[in-house]
């Protein structure tokens, strides 16, 4: 494992010069850097330990015009080295920096007292007492404080042994490869490079990633660690990575390279902060090697204080990628400290979920967000709990409260006749149901209600008689008896229903004075399709309007305008049509609209 310091502190304290002294390499990269004498991007620099382990560095500027810069390399690092002169003391970036280290809860490190050559010993004992004062109410309390020079090596062997005591109190990252991008270049002949901090693993030349935000799919063509080219890193570290893409300007700083699913592309995030700024407090947002304009909503059911701080709801200026449990700091300006924060939820409930956003629902996500990668699944349960349904592709999950209303509302609908309640009947009131107690979309309510609908039956507290459900032990109604006029009646109402817009079920009916046994026979024998409470359509006529929406969607996506005007109907019938296919998986629904789904007929053949 390669752990990753940051460097912090004022300008001019010797920072790139210690680095250089610990590891041959100079972290000023750029020639302007090296012209003016001071670091204005981050620059890295490694080095080896003795058993075999490597530290990266990672060199911010000190200049209190870049602190945005410092925080693109401090926002990627498992601990810092607080550097100090002896000459100067602590300065203006050196408590600057220390506030930002502070709320990111950057918990190891060390801080280095430099230019101890330059001074009387008396004057680096008083920098020494003066800066474990300064740690003292931050997060790096208890980090050792020493003296070196990077001019004349003095103090440099403790350095070393204290850089090692740091590698080893640090765990490693379990999860998917995530790169966060700090730098994106061309290289002759090789096309484009990016390079970051690798969080999680491993990593293999040939692996597929996906830029986050765009969800772009990238390939791994390369991987170099510290000039050299392999073909694995396993965990953390610097790292340079040769994409094979398709479109290289559309890769900039702040982005991030993973194959992790958690990682997703959000301008609005539930957070918990340090502190309590006012509602509507603006400032600006820095997250891994991204930053955004920011609006912290501390209103309404927004305004909750948890264990360890204020929730807020934090709407950004820009999309980024966001994962839970990321660590974020909120710069206002002077003089407002920084503040910390942790994201909650990158993507936080919308519309009537919101009003499941207590306070004890916030704090079991919090608390199993902080137990890290064992409480996973605890963290999946909170968060579920928070939204009340989540629908990921096709698979929805309710959470239990959801459900049982759900359950209570199809039984409440079945009743205990014995002829029970249509499916569709019964299927359209447990949708209603759900999206009564959670923000979900409609295909996804429908696809909750048939799954829920399923478990009722194989529990046994339903059973399904054809297109009708009844309360189990509750006998079926008798067959309908060979009455020629009742069959005269079901002929008439189907016929009725066989148009591209049949009349409501209900009239058609009583017009065909087809009594609802008779309703429930051409059901049950599928001779018509129950679509909605009243609403139905002959079998014949279906049959031809799904054919068509099939053969329009493997041409181009099918939108419910198209489909409506291809069929000279309204809205109501072309709706009930779709959401019936995209139910049964023949179509599927696409932000372009609805296209072949995965149990369509192929080869599909154009509607007659």
């Amino acid at each position: 494992m390669t752990v990753v310091i940051g460097t912090a502190g004022h300008i001019d304290h010797g920072k790139t010069t210690l680095l250089r002294a610990l590891t041959g390499i100079d972290a000023d990269r750029l020639p302007e850097e090296r012209r003016r004498g001071m670091t204005i991007d981050v620059g890295y620099a490694h080095l080896a330990l003795e058993d075999g382990r490597e530290i990266d560095f990672v060199d911010v500027p000190g200049h209190d015009k870049l602190v945005g810069n410092m925080l693109v390399g401090a926002g990627e690092i498992d601990a810092a080295m607080l550097v100090v002169a002896a000459n100067d003391g602590p300065r203006a970036q050196t408590l600057e920096h220390l506030a930002l280290l502070d709320a990111l809860a950057i918990r190891a490190g060390l801080a280095v007292i430099t230019k101890t050559d330059a001074v009387e010993p008396e004057r680096v004992t008083s920098v020494l007492a003066a800066v474990e004062r300064l740690l003292a109410p931050t997060s790096l309390a208890g980090a050792p404080v020493i003296a070196a020079s990077g001019i004349t090596g003095d103090g440099l062997d403790r350095v070393r042994v204290a850089l090692t005591a740091v590698a080893d109190d640090l765990q490693s990252d379990e999860r998917p490869p995530t790169l966060g991008i700090d730098r994106v270049f061309s290289v002759k002949g090789r096309g484009i490079v990016v390079t970051g901090t690798l969080r999680g693993g491993p990593l293999t030349r040939g692996d597929a990633l996906r830029v986050v935000p765009g969800d772009t799919p990238v390939r791994v063509r390369e991987i170099q660690v510290h000039g050299r080219s392999v073909e694995r890193v396993d965990r953390g570290g610097r790292t340079a990575i040769n994409l094979a893409v398709g479109d290289a300007a559309a890769l900039r700083r702040g982005m991030v390279l993973t194959a992790d699913p958690a990682v997703v592309a959000s301008d609005r995030i539930l957070v918990r902060l340090a502190s309590s700024p006012p509602d509507r407090t603006r400032g600006r947002l820095h997250l891994g090697t991204a930053v955004a304009e920011a609006a912290v909503g501390r209103a309404g059911r927004d305004a909750l204080d948890i264990a360890g701080g204020a929730v807020a709801t934090v709407r950004l200026g820009d999309s980024l990628a966001i994962r839970p449990g990321d660590r974020f700091v909120l710069r206002r300006g002077a003089p407002a400290l920084p503040v910390g924060g942790v994201v909650l939820d990158p993507l936080p409930a919308r519309g009537i979920s919101r009003r499941r956003q207590t306070t004890e629902r916030v704090e079991r996500l919090d608390r199993a967000l902080i137990g890290g990668q064992s409480s996973r699944d605890a963290a999946a349960a909170a968060r579920l709990e928070l939204h009340g349904a989540l629908a990921e592709g096709r698979h929805v999950t309710l959470a239990e409260d959801v459900a049982r209303a759900a359950a209570g509302t199809a039984l409440e609908a079945v009743g205990t006749a014995a002829t029970g309640a249509p499916l569709a009947v019964v299927r359209a009131a447990v949708e209603r149901s759900i999206r009564g107690h959670a923000t979900i979309r409609r295909d996804a309510a429908a696809v909750a209600a048939a799954g829920l609908l399923d478990a009722l039956v194989a529990d046994g507290d339903l059973v399904r008689d054809g297109d009708r459900l009844l309360r189990s032990g509750v006998a079926a109604a008798p067959p309908i008896e060979a009455d020629p006029r009742l069959r005269d009646a079901m002929d008439r109402l189907e016929a009725a229903l066989a148009v591209p817009a049949p009349p409501a079920l209900s009239i058609a009916a009583r017009q065909a004075a087809c009594p609802e046994a008779g309703v429930r026979a051409l059901a049950s024998s599928g001779r018509i399709v129950l679509l909605g409470p009243d609403l139905a359509f002959a079998m014949s006529a279906y049959r031809d309007l799904a054919a068509r929406a099939l053969a329009m969607a493997s041409r181009e996506p099918l939108t419910p305008a198209g489909f409506r005007d291809a069929t000279g109907t309204s809205r109501k019938y072309v709706m009930a049509i779709l959401e019936d296919l995209d139910r049964r998986a023949i179509l599927r629904r696409t932000p372009d609209g609805h296209v072949p789904g995965p149990k369509a007929p192929r080869p599909v053949e154009a509607a007659r």
